[in-house]
């Protein structure tokens, strides 16, 4: 797959997904280092802090969401101890989140005159706007590597944020790769750059990642926690991992039962779904070209709820900078955005719990109903159930 230059930026990289974990060289419990461990619900914080130093380990963050610590461990033998104390539910690696892509230099000096991107037009988001629907004030976090501080084209959209690798830093994107999927999100409706399919939106960078574009599966995790302490309306989630890890299974399913509607890309290796993408409480996102064609490196399986444009996806960068890209990373937010439009509508015949609100389940029901069919009829592993539409969804 190729990424395609804009402006002064040249990236010739698989970006995709873009921010697809992969696991570390140590297998699971072989040794000592960084480890995921959940406890039982019962205990305070106290008493899970003694279980880990007599084991020998040490305690990097807690992980309140999941009733779980990040721990340093010494060795196999300290991990096989923690795994045998009664308290201990499971422990788990702490894997490695990578950047499979080539760096690139800064944006523009100059910002271009605005352009309606073809993404936004295909999903017809541009169609909503007339009303007076531009998805203010829903409140998106964008879990990823930041938000470009400086960016004028996003930047006054941006209400806060967190750095959840280094709490002492701020969120700013010292990668790219966040900034490019919230401009997809809600890229400002200006004069210059580029615009969002809900231009409106309150935006929070939720930093994870960092310039490489790596960070620990802990600190996303972490991340979701702070989407749910701060009242995250919709969450968007363009990386993910081939390896199942409960905790993060856990993380999502806590998201989804506190409201948030957690959008995920499906992944690019043309073969099964990743992870997020792939637990039923996110919406899978499959990514497609402008004749509505699933790209060849898009995932694909039964997991896939929706698709949306992938492919060339013009948006903006790190710094002031934009920059074309593709991958189902692009794709995903085009749902997201799409979800914070139809949470500005009422709920009207949706409402299945009768309670006069959008739930998450709700909110994906509609942008399922209300897609457009691609590929077999109905539901099928490439497509989901079509092409998101966003004009239709709010209808």
């Amino acid at each position: 797959m190729k990424i395609f230059a804009s402006g002064a930026i040249a990236l010739f990289a698989i970006f995709g997904l873009a921010l697809f974990i992969t696991q570390s060289t140590a297998k699971a419990n072989a040794s000592g280092g960084r480890k995921i461990v959940v406890f039982n619900d019962a205990l305070n914080d106290s008493v899970k802090d003694e279980i880990v130093a007599r084991a020998g380990g040490s305690n990097l963050k807690n992980l309140d969401l999941i009733s779980a610590k990040v721990v340093w461990l010494p060795s196999r033998a300290a991990a096989e101890k923690l795994k045998s104390h009664p308290a201990v539910v499971r422990v788990e690696e702490d894997i490695i989140v990578e950047a499979l892509a080539r760096k690139a230099g800064g944006g523009i000096a100059i910002p271009p005159p605005q352009v309606l991107p073809w993404g936004i037009d295909r999903v017809d988001a541009e169609l909503v706007w007339p009303g007076g629907n531009t998805a203010g004030p829903v409140k998106v976090g964008i879990i990823d590597t930041g938000i470009s501080n400086k960016h004028p084209d996003i930047l006054a959209n941006v209400k806060g944020g967190v750095n959840t690798i280094n709490p002492r830093k701020n969120w700013n994107d010292d990668n790219g790769h966040g900034s490019h999927v919230a401009g997809v999100v809600a890229a400002l409706n200006n004069a210059t750059g580029v615009i969002g399919v809900g231009p409106a939106a309150d935006l929070y960078a939720i930093k994870v990642l960092n310039s490489a574009g790596s960070g620990y599966l802990s600190d996303v995790i972490e991340g979701i926690q702070w989407a749910i302490a701060n009242n995250m309306q919709v969450i968007n989630m363009s990386l993910g991992t081939t390896s199942n890890i409960q905790s993060f299974h856990d993380a999502v399913i806590a998201a989804r039962s506190a409201g948030l509607v957690t959008v995920a890309a499906a992944g690019n290796s043309g073969e099964s779904v990743n992870f997020p993408a792939a637990y039923p409480e996110t919406i899978a996102v499959s990514a497609t070209d402008h004749n509505d064609t699933l790209a060849s490196w898009s995932s694909r399986g039964p997991e896939v709820d929706l698709s949306a444009p992938g492919i060339s996806i013009y948006s903006t960068y790190k710094g002031t900078g934009y920059a074309t890209l593709s991958g189902t990373s692009m794709a995903a937010p085009h749902v997201t955005g799409s979800a914070a439009l139809v949470l500005n509508t009422p709920v009207g015949s949706y409402d299945a719990n009768a309670d006069g609100r959008w739930n998450p389940s709700e909110v994906q029901k509609k942008l399922q109903d209300r897609a457009i069919d691609l590929g077999a009829s109905g539901f099928d592993n490439l497509y989901g159930w079509g092409l998101v539409n966003a004009y239709a969804a709010t209808l």
